[in-house]
């Protein structure tokens, strides 16, 4: 008696949905993707009860004839791909042809459509989960595609105690509208509930409008506070937003990435866009982004997931490396008193204010030597105490102020203003007043050139290079074989690291070397996590942020404290590195290092103008 037996059709679109159909929220995506597909330029969707008695979603799309209805409704039937070739270079969102059989197989689904233009009459085809029978009819329809779903999962008790209340399910479903809205700019949107319109996202025609739709989405605040990036290198071309470091998030919920005009949640793109923010957010905080990323589609697989929210590219390391080279520049160029748009990453970085007021700054044109780099980084000095002051004198950098008269804000109008303007005060030691065109600048002194000191160290690393130091007895550790071939494979760019891993068996490797500024780091635990972020991504960061960790150590101890009172040249000179140095907007820990109070700003704190 045979005990392998096939499923029965109904069964087995059950057992898809199950994969496909988790919630109201899943029924949109898969409709609203096949409405994109078909070319539409208009797509309306109308919820009761949170999707679970009703969804209703219109096209205008190209519609479908009335001998291909019922086909549609068949599992694996589909218009997308042809061939196995097809497969490998998917250009749509839908192709897998399950969909609207998984969906049909636990609701009361009815499709309506028309493939003539210039026509009313189009067909109507009517199935129910229990027998998944169709009935095809004629019914009055303009051109597009009407796809109605009643009652989900009315027949799969089981599936439906799972389902959250109404408004939960209705936020799930609203944020799916919202990606697809996204992803697709030049399609109006229209949503509603119950009803009543939540909602209308009318078509971007040019850049305007698109700013405009960003915002309506992911709200005013983030699109006031995004530097936009465009990109393209060899096959690759990456646009879109990201939000600045100090407007950063308690939680992932606005982060958006399209690949080829597809939403989705991969590891590498989340790793890299991490590495591009490591330098910048404060601690436990998510950054904000909506980004696009295009690539010929036969360098991405997308038949990797049955939701196809994940994908796996081809080159992945050639992509997570322009990834976060991209995103990095184009945070570190945001500077004091650049607007966004100056920070537009383009293969070339924006060029930094030049002073011309007649304050010197002492050594800020150039980094430290690579003598004192390569000393800093072997643990052999140490930053002094930086001195404040002219004439005074001190191994660290110095804020040198200028012989010349101190200008008066009021005297330069007549001239160029600096973006953080004139120091005219500071506060208990610990804050710099500045006043510039805008109104009221506050500096927060120490975290300020903390970031300054540790961009320069950062700048004397790279210059002489990671200096390896021998171990004293070469540890050997045991390894996965994949861990054990990835040392070998990648033997060369674990040497650019200052790590000399070596394999001596199948499952087994010896480390020799480690970078000299790391010589008191658990070697082991460090090796392994290295290995296991090669396998994971392709590259590894984490030699890296264990060097730069001990660059942000160093500059905070070597770093202008608190109560330290300064001279007005000397305020002027931390302004002016300010506006120099990358990523100053924030200190090494990712806190704010100046903040601006317009005169708006002031004048509501008065009550001024009521």
């Amino acid at each position: 008696m045979s005990v392998i037996r096939v499923l029965e059709p109904r069964l087995a679109n059950q057992i898809a949905a199950g994969e496909v159909v988790e919630r109201p929220a899943s029924v949109v995506k898969e409709a609203v993707e096949n409405s994109l597909d078909a070319g539409a330029s208009r797509i309306d969707v109308d919820i009761e009860s949170g999707g679970t008695r009703l969804i209703r979603i219109r096209d205008d799309g190209q519609g479908i004839s009335e001998t291909d209805l019922a086909l549609a409704l068949s599992r694996h039937a589909t218009s997308k791909i042809d061939s196995i070739e097809d497969l490998e270079a998917v250009g749509s969102l839908g192709f897998r042809g399950e969909a609207l059989a998984s969906i049909a197989s636990v609701s009361r689904l009815t499709l309506t459509s028309n493939a003539e233009a210039g026509s009313a009459h189009g067909h109507q085809a009517v199935c129910e989960g229990r027998e998944m029978s169709v009935l095809v009819g004629p019914a009055p329809h303009p051109r597009g595609t009407t796809l109605e779903v009643r009652d989900l999962f009315y027949n799969t008790p089981a599936r439906r105690k799972f389902l959250r209340t109404d408004k939960t399910e209705f936020g799930h479903l609203h944020e799916v509208v919202k990606r697809q809205a996204l992803s697709r700019p030049g399609v109006n949107f229209t949503l509603r509930h119950n009803g009543k319109q939540t909602l209308q996202l009318n078509a971007a025609a040019d850049e305007a409008a698109l700013h405009r739709r960003v915002a309506t989405i992911c709200g005013a605040e983030f699109a006031e506070h995004t530097v936009p990036i465009e990109r393209e290198a060899g096959a690759l071309r990456l646009w879109g937003w990201v939000a600045e470091p100090t407007f950063s998030r308690s939680q992932a919920d606005l982060q958006y990435f399209f690949v080829n005009g597809r939403v989705i949640r991969d590891k590498l793109v989340s790793h890299a866009i991490r590495q591009a923010y490591r330098d910048v957010l404060f601690h436990g905080r998510h950054p904000a982004f909506v980004l696009f990323l295009e690539l010929d589609p036969a360098g991405v697989d997308v038949n990797v997931h049955p939701t196809k929210h994940e994908v796996r590219f081809r080159h992945s390391r050639a992509v997570h490396d322009f990834l976060f080279g991209t995103l990095s520049r184009a945070l570190a160029e945001v500077r004091p008193g650049q607007s966004a748009a100056q920070a537009v990453v383009t293969g070339e970085g924006a060029s930094a204010y030049q002073p011309g007021i007649g304050l010197a700054v002492g050594g800020s044109a150039q980094p430290p030597s690579a003598l004192d780099a390569a000393g800093a980084m072997s643990g052999r000095a140490r930053p002094q105490p930086f001195a404040y002051g002219a004439g005074q004198s001190g191994a660290g950098t110095r804020f040198v102020g200028s012989t010349a008269p101190q200008p008066e804000f009021a005297d330069t109008h007549t001239g160029e203003v600096p973006p953080l303007g004139f120091a005219v005060a500071q506060v208990h030691g610990v804050y710099i007043l500045a006043e510039n065109q805008q109104g009221l600048v506050l500096v927060d002194m120490h975290a300020a050139h903390e970031r300054i000191t540790y961009e320069r160290l950062k700048q004397a690393r790279d210059g002489a290079g990671i200096t390896r130091q021998p171990l004293l007895v070469p540890i050997t550790l045991a390894v996965s074989a994949r861990e054990a071939a990835i040392a070998t494979e990648q033997a060369d760019e674990l040497a650019s690291l200052g790590v000399l891993v070596e394999a001596v068996g199948e499952e087994s490797v010896v480390c020799r070397e480690l970078p000299a500024a790391l010589g008191g780091a658990d070697a082991e635990a460090l090796v392994r996590d290295v290995l296991s972020d090669l396998l994971e991504y392709g590259t590894s960061d984490r030699i890296a942020s264990s060097l730069d960790e001990l660059l942000s150590t160093m500059a905070c101890h070597g770093s202008v404290r608190a109560n330290r009172r300064l001279t007005r040249p000397e305020m002027n000179a931390l302004l002016r590195d300010m506006e120099e140095t990358e990523r100053s907007g924030q200190c090494n820990h990712g806190r704010p290092t100046w903040i601006q109070l317009g005169m708006t700003d002031l004048d509501k704190l008065f009550l001024r103008g009521r």
